[in-house]
């Protein structure tokens, strides 16, 4: 009971793959973005980790829905369930934060009004009072600690589960950016076809997911070699079950067609960019930020393709979340937040 003051605010970092919620600088929620829905009756079964725990293992009475896909809400009551679930989770009865909740919730940069409309009113119907949004981008660089008020330019490229985005910010506003559907779920996908392909073998997603977690890379080479990842799956024409050993390079070979396309939104925005805030740049460097920020060696990539430093946020992660709790604490100094009370 003690957990929440008179006036409650969360920041949420709604995401494709996961969604963090803040409370009082802390992350109190993080989740994957997906839910357990009985197929009869409609009720949610499980949210989180408990769902993702389900997914591909469910029968004909059970179904796992991710109600966002790149970046924006695909099914509107599944985005609602999991929000009241995810906030529920915090510690509170609906009753107790329902009339005087604040929320602060990151969406992508290239969000039409619909999908904006969606945002909100999935949070309204949620339980919030007071709704503001931030685009991903601007969230990214205040948790990576830039000062996104300055003239200067600040290049941050958030690459989050649906969407990877490239801005680059002065004067607290987005001068201009890129938005792209290849992020942490196409390169899952990737890493699928590529097994399927060279090894003749059928994986789920889960497991890609987990080998892009331990030996994901952008490059061929690394100084800090990670362990071989082994596991064993069906193959594809006997059946029988089969054990593969897959390395680094591997995996840096199945992402190269996806990360080429990273490559070429990056140098369309340097090529956007205004030539004095190209000079800051080049003495400030592009920030990465995002789950996607953790493939190894990305960093490098991006540096030897623009010709800049790169520079990894601290718990990338987690940026996005914390920038947002940083906005939702200023709310009133911030021109570039959109929202306020429901009337």
């Amino acid at each position: 009971m003690g957990l929440f003051s008179l006036y409650q605010e969360l920041a949420i970092d709604l995401g494709t793959a996961n969604t963090l919620i803040m409370h009082n600088g802390k992350v109190v929620v993080d989740e994957p973005s997906i839910v357990a829905l009985s197929i009869k009756t409609g009720d949610l079964m499980a949210i989180g980790h408990k769902a993702r725990l389900m997914d591909g293992k469910t029968h004909s009475n059970i179904r796992t829905i991710r109600p966002l896909k790149d970046g924006v809400i695909a099914d509107f009551e599944a985005t609602e369930l999991m929000l009241r679930g995810l906030i529920k989770k915090v510690g509170a009865t609906r009753g107790m934060f329902a009339p005087s909740l604040r929320m602060m919730i990151c969406i992508p940069s290239g969000s039409t009004n619909v999908e904006i409309r969606a945002v909100r009113d999935s949070a309204q119907h949620a339980g919030g009072r007071e709704i503001y949004l931030i685009f991903e981008p601007m969230a990214a660089a205040l948790g990576a600690g830039l000062d996104v008020e300055a003239p200067e330019g600040n290049l941050i490229i958030d690459i989050g589960g649906g969407t990877s985005e490239i801005a680059c910010i002065s004067l607290g506003g987005i001068v201009c950016s890129k938005s792209i559907n290849v992020a942490g779920d196409v390169f899952t996908n990737d890493i699928q076809n590529y097994i399927r392909q060279q090894h003749g073998i059928r994986i789920g997603e889960r497991t890609a997911e987990d080998i892009k977690c331990a030996i994901g890379a952008a490059v061929p080479e690394l100084e800090n070699e990670p362990e071989d990842y082994i596991f064993t799956g069906s193959n594809m024409l006997t059946n029988l079950p089969q054990t593969v050993t897959l390395n680094y390079s591997e995996i840096a070979y199945a992402l190269d067609k996806s990360l080429v396309k990273l490559d070429n939104a990056l140098m369309e925005v340097l090529e956007e960019m205004p030539p004095e805030l190209y000079s800051d740049v080049v003495k400030n460097g592009i920030y990465l930020a995002g789950g996607g920020a953790l493939i190894k060696g990305l960093d490098q990539r991006l540096s030897k393709k623009s010709g800049l430093p790169v520079h990894i946020a601290e718990d990338p992660l987690r940026a996005i979340a914390r920038g947002t709790c940083i906005a939702l604490k200023n709310v009133g100094n911030f021109s570039f937040l959109m929202g306020g009370e429901n009337k």
